[in-house]
């Protein structure tokens, strides 16, 4: 592990239509990814969003600008359905893009659930100075993804404040 900045400030969206409907109409909600990634990676923000391409920019937006965060890590819409469309926001969105995270997160998905990763359209990058993660919204991805992201985010963020 690379020396990095500490304490990382994370803040945690979840993306899916399913969930939200069922937060919508008032019934328990079964978030399994986006919980294990707030305990994880000890989130100061946590938060439920359709797969609307709208919401996803503004919520994006207003943790960025409201929020005390170093990094999002977004959980789901990574798929290839027609209601997909976490990495064609972020691809608008990014100032760069951190190829070398989606690399490294195939190669590991690959060891563990075969030739199935090459359905996840995962990435990272920089916005505004911040990191994004983007990653598959079942709990093994978010388990892979999440070693990852623990090792290099302090890292990745030293070289920004650089």
């Amino acid at each position: 592990m690379h020396e990095g900045l500490k304490n990382v400030k994370y803040a945690i969206i979840t993306v899916s239509d399913s969930r939200y409907n069922e937060l919508v109409v008032g019934n328990e909600i079964d978030d399994k990814s986006g919980d294990y990634l707030k305990k994880e990676l000890n989130a100061t923000a946590h938060t439920l969003i359709p797969d609307n391409k709208n919401m996803l920019e503004g919520t994006i937006d207003h943790l960025i600008d409201f929020c005390d965060i170093d990094c999002i890590v977004i959980t789901g819409g990574t798929g290839i359905s027609s209601r997909d469309n976490t990495p064609d926001v972020l691809n608008n969105l990014y100032d760069k893009e951190l190829q070398g995270f989606k690399i490294i997160f195939h190669q590991l998905s690959y060891e563990e659930i075969g030739f199935s990763t090459v359905l996840s359209r995962s990435s990272a990058g920089i916005y505004k100075n911040k990191i994004i993660y983007s990653i598959p919204g079942s709990l093994g991805a978010c388990k892979t993804a999440s070693k990852i992201i623990k090792n290099e985010t302090g890292h990745i963020l030293k070289h920004l404040k650089e």
